[in-house]
């Protein structure tokens, strides 16, 4: 059993930055690409970013690229997600994502272990 757990969601002005952290349990996710995605009402869960096992190499959708950066501590067990420049419609909840493999992929069914979910709502 492998857990995820995120922390670090909250409400924010439009322009400003939140730090999403993911602590997980369980099972070394050290040989494991990581992700976070993303789920606004009545929308589908989409891709945010990923990084590879060893955290050599980085994904970002194009919403957020130059303005989310995703890292990851393996030593910690843990990953995180450094919003800047936020925007409304970055608004949702953010999930952690464990892979079944190494390589950082944009692809929903790729990940297999899935944390609760964190709400980020950017708003003035």
């Amino acid at each position: 059993q492998v857990q995820a757990v995120e922390s670090g969601g909250g409400l924010v002005q439009p322009g400003g930055s939140l730090r999403l952290s993911c602590a997980t349990s369980g099972r070394t996710l050290s040989d494991a690409a990581m992700a976070w995605f993303r789920q606004a009402p009545a929308k589908e869960r989409e891709f945010v970013a990923a990084i590879r096992w060893n955290g050599g190499r980085t994904l970002y959708a194009d919403s957020v690229e130059d303005r989310f950066i995703i890292s990851r501590d393996n030593a910690k067990n843990t990953i995180w997600l450094q919003m800047n420049s936020l925007k409304p419609e970055d608004t949702g909840v953010y999930y952690c994502a464990a892979a079944r493999y190494g390589r950082q992929v944009d692809v929903k069914s790729e990940y297999n272990y899935w944390g609760q979910g964190t709400q980020v709502t950017v708003s003035s």
